[in-house]
């Protein structure tokens, strides 16, 4: 498939699955909402909890994947992405995935210091669908 295809297939899914690595070097695999921003297959965002497990694994190791899916009746098609993963607490960046309903998770709004932005910067790919995988550079 080409990359604006597997793009729109990534825009279109609701969830998420972002992979990190913890202390002993296993992956960490968590089901997140899809990214609030995107800047093509290279960069994604996400909102998280400063305070978490996820963001304390980043931090000590950045090594990262993102994982998107599609089960049909018949048809399953998946995209997992390999690269970098940051944790921004720069209020700028913070400003940029805000939503209004995002008090819910951090009470004290925007400026909240348990509100962080996990950006992803992607390096590869793989695309699979119909018992076919495909390597991609991003």
């Amino acid at each position: 498939m080409e990359l604006n295809g597997i793009e729109k297939f990534i825009r279109q899914q609701k969830v998420s699955f972002i992979c990190s690595v913890d202390e002993n070097g296993y992956p960490n695999m968590k089901a997140m909402l899809k990214p609030r921003k995107m800047n093509g297959l290279k960069e994604f965002y996400f909102s998280t909890n400063t305070s978490s497990l996820r963001v304390k694994q980043f931090q000590n190791n950045s090594n990262a994947s993102i994982y998107f899916y599609h089960k049909g009746l018949i048809k399953y098609t998946g995209v997992m992405l390999v690269g970098k993963m940051e944790v921004l607490t720069d209020q700028e960046v913070k400003n940029m995935i805000w939503r209004k309903g995002d008090t819910v998770f951090y009470k004290k709004g925007v400026t909240d210091p348990d509100y962080c932005v996990l950006k992803f910067t992607a390096e590869s790919g793989r695309y699979y669908c119909d018992l076919k995988t495909e390597n991609f550079e991003v």
